[in-house]
């Protein structure tokens, strides 16, 4: 009775964000379908004046609808965006590394199926995402070595190391459940693609949380020595968990222009506070202690209190010194150099097949002339 309590309560509070993702894909269609007012240029057109465009892009944003690939849009908008999604993209290429330590040493070939799965999961998401960077007029290569330099940022908070097998069950329960609450919403960003791409990301972190919340479970009803391995790796993680909704709003710098223009839907702190009520029950169920002596829930605020992160701590990783920081760009840079020679023979490949498309009609053409001229020797 107690195994079927405690994975209930994982499975409520993930049916309902999978509910709230199904709702935001019935909002997408349903987006699609209205014609959002004003003029809608096309491609190359410049019939309209810029405070036309401006007049056309607020109403689509104050009508909630769908800003997509081929609308006008403020330079800032786009800048925005590029920069939340390509933090984005790398955030999920750069977090498949603290995982990959424990492919070959997964205590099962069932754990190991799982883990390839999430990872491979993880490289599927930043694909999908800088996809949707591309249709706002970025170059991947150019994104890409941004990261490499230094001069984009992903979510480094996830820069500590993975200990023991436990921290593989943390990380997904805790780091993965705290992208659910903080991705949900963006399944109704303002911007079509990427509120698309987010539907399907959400859906596959769900998963991830889930595997998490399991393979905790196995350890917390094990030997002691188990048991304590769990509580040591939730004692690591839960700090990060809680940084990787940023900083408090008021000291946010981006945050208050990207509500406005429904990018994102939440303030950090109120999705952080989702966090912290969703996980106490799960914590419990799973028999761990959450590292927090104020932690209680308050009856008049209707949610859990909670001590806020070390922000000095956030910042020193933020800016590159955390304990894992250059370890991990170095391994991704080391890795996009690696691979460099399997880019280029896709390209070469691609390249070629795009070369013999091209030269078919004229390879038709010329076969039905000397048809025709043989078939006019033979008359």
């Amino acid at each position: 009775m107690h195994i079927q309590t405690g994975r209930e309560a994982t499975r409520a509070s993930t049916d309902m964000l999978l509910g709230e993702v199904a709702q935001a894909e019935e909002l997408l269609a349903d987006a699609r379908s209205r014609v959002a007012p004003g003029p809608r240029p096309l491609p190359g057109e410049d019939a309209h004046t810029e405070a036309e465009l401006l007049a056309r892009f607020e109403a689509i944003i104050a009508a909630d609808g769908k800003i997509e690939p081929r609308d006008w849009v403020p330079e800032r908008y786009r800048a925005s965006l590029v920069r939340q999604i390509a933090q984005h993209a790398h955030s999920e290429i750069v977090g498949m590394q603290p995982e990959t330590n424990w492919l070959t040493r997964a205590p099962s070939l069932r754990r190991k199926a799982i883990l390839l799965a999430k990872v491979q999961d993880e490289a599927g998401h930043g694909l999908y995402l800088y996809g949707v960077a591309e249709t706002l007029g970025a170059d991947r290569e150019e994104l890409l070595d941004a990261l490499h330099q230094g001069r984009q940022k992903y979510l480094s908070f996830i820069n500590y190391p993975t200990l023991t097998w436990a921290d593989v069950g943390a990380l997904a329960w805790l780091t993965d459940g705290a992208a659910v609450v903080n991705q949900v919403p963006l399944c109704r960003s303002s911007y079509g693609p990427y509120a698309r791409a987010m539907v399907r990301v959400c859906k596959e972190e769900s998963f991830h949380h889930r595997q998490g919340f399991d393979l905790l479970w196995t350890l917390t009803h094990g030997s002691p020595e188990q048991q304590r391995m769990a509580q040591d790796a939730v004692n690591r993680w839960w700090d990060p968990a809680l940084a990787m909704f940023g900083p408090p709003h008021q000291r946010s710098t981006h945050s208050a222009k990207s509500m406005e223009w429904r990018i994102k839907r939440f303030t950090n702190d109120e999705l952080r506070q989702r966090f912290v009520d969703i996980c106490v029950p799960q914590a419990e169920a799973l028999g761990v202690t959450l590292p927090d002596s104020a932690l209680a829930w308050n009856t008049d605020r209707g949610h859990y209190d909670f001590s806020p992160p070390d922000w000095d701590e956030l910042a020193r990783v933020v800016a590159g010194d955390g304990p894992c920081n250059r370890q991990r760009v170095a391994h991704r840079r080391k890795a996009h150099e690696d691979g460099a020679w399997v880019r280029e023979a896709a390209m070469a490949h691609a390249r070629k097949h795009s070369d013999r498309a091209a030269a078919a009609p004229a390879a038709n053409a010329t076969a039905s002339a000397a048809s025709a001229a043989s078939a006019t020797a033979v008359a």
